[in-house]
């Protein structure tokens, strides 16, 4: 895969050149995880183009909008992140417009008034911005992980199967 393909971002394209071996990451967040499956998760995003790795964070984070607050779930901010990402896919706005709309995009989580609704807007805001960074979309799935968990008292039963399905989408994009 070309660099150009593998991110958009210059820096990442520089870190990624001069990576001798692949490291996993940490969580950024606390969270009750299947770390197994989010190692192979991450191994897999790795090998996806940017345009792809956008697509897969959206996937994940877009079904947790159901739990955004009531007074969120029909915010025009929502369909401007997801019009935008899409744009930015298609090569159609710079990283720059991309992250204006992310600031905005944000303003989801503080605004949410339970933790469940703040957690999902992050998600989905981390989804929006790997338009910008490939890094965001591991915190995206993250985050996705978090509103899981506050849903089902830390069930590492519900995590894993979250896991399960962020893996089964990187199958299905790569």
């Amino acid at each position: 895969m070309k660099l150009e393909d593998y991110a958009w971002n210059t820096h990442e394209q520089i870190l990624k050149e001069a990576q001798i071996e692949f490291k996993h990451s940490s969580p950024k967040i606390k969270i009750i995880d299947n770390s197994n499956l989010r190692n192979r998760i991450e191994e897999a995003l790795e090998k996806l183009p940017q345009k792809l790795l956008a697509e897969w964070a959206l996937r994940v984070a877009t079904p947790y909008l159901d739990y955004l607050d009531d007074s969120l779930k029909d915010d025009p901010r929502i369909h401007l992140g997801i019009e935008t990402l899409q744009k930015r896919i298609d090569g159609r706005i710079r990283a720059f417009d991309l992250r204006k709309v992310g600031f905005v995009v944000n303003e989801l989580a503080k605004e949410s008034k339970t933790e469940i609704s703040k957690h999902a807007a992050r998600s989905f805001a981390q989804a929006i911005a790997t338009g910008h960074m490939r890094g965001h979309a591991l915190v995206s799935s993250d985050y996705a992980i978090k509103t899981t968990n506050s849903l089902t008292n830390n069930s590492i039963e519900a995590s894993t199967k979250e896991r399960e399905r962020q893996l089964k989408l990187t199958e299905l994009l790569g």
